[in-house]
């Protein structure tokens, strides 16, 4: 094996993010999280308080969105997002970029946009993941994100939200990691369902990946490497999403 078990799960944000998704599966999504000790979860704003709370004291951070999912909130309302999130415990924000103002090449918005919300965040000690939702971009529009978030000190970039067509692209990450610096991480949205992705990905420099099926992913990690299945989560469908 070229993996830990700890390799892999510590590429998982474990997304909540779904809206039609009840407080009790805001719980149940917490106690797999801790339960197969992930990154983070990242879960809808209004429950990142007390997401935060049942979080405290383990090795899984607390993480939400800001600008979710379309980018086109006013920037000051962004960074309003962005201080309620950290005083609420958030660890990690997954902000959206204005895909509006990057299709009309109004570069000079999108910086102060993305540099808004870093300023605050980093000021609190805390990180961004900056989201491009590259289903709508092409490769030039792709690298000036880069370049910008390079220039901001984005401490990951982001392919998409989940909640556009198509996900994360082997030549979207390729690019993506190419045109960062190594201080700027790499982060995939959509599609990463089952282990052989995840370890396809992290091969290309990918060091997070948001998710849903984050049971089965683990619980085929575990077995790979002949650790016990959790008592708890499993066995369930391979890439069910489960939360």
């Amino acid at each position: 094996m070229n993996f830990t078990y700890l390799d892999v799960a510590k590429m998982i944000d474990h997304s909540l993010l779904n809206p039609t998704l009840t407080k009790a599966d805001l719980e149940r999504g917490i106690a797999i999280s801790l339960a197969y000790d992930v990154a983070s979860v990242c879960i809808m704003p209004y429950a990142l308080k007390w997401c935060a709370e049942k979080l405290a004291g383990s090795n899984v951070k607390a993480s939400t969105t800001i600008g979710f999912p379309h980018g086109g909130h006013a920037t000051r309302i962004k960074v309003a997002e962005a201080l309620q999130a950290l005083d609420d415990g958030g660890e990690e924000l997954d902000m959206v970029v204005n895909i509006s103002r990057v299709l009309s090449g109004e570069w000079d918005a999108v910086r102060e946009d993305i540099r808004a919300v870093i300023d605050v965040t980093h000021a609190r000690g805390q990180k961004v993941k900056v989201i491009f939702e590259n289903a709508y971009l092409n490769d030039q529009q792709k690298i000036r994100l880069c370049e910008i978030c390079a220039e901001l000190n984005a401490d990951w970039v982001k392919t998409s939200t989940g909640y556009a067509p198509g996900g994360a692209t082997n030549e979207d990450l390729i690019l993506m990691r190419q045109h960062s610096p190594a201080n700027v991480q790499v982060k995939a949205a959509g599609g990463v369902r089952t282990l052989d992705r995840l370890l396809e990905v992290r091969a290309l420099g990918v060091t997070r990946s948001g998710a849903t099926a984050t049971i089965a992913m683990l619980e085929e990690a575990k077995r790979r490497l002949g650790l016990p299945p959790d008592p708890n989560f499993a066995p369930i469908v391979e890439g069910q999403a489960n939360y």
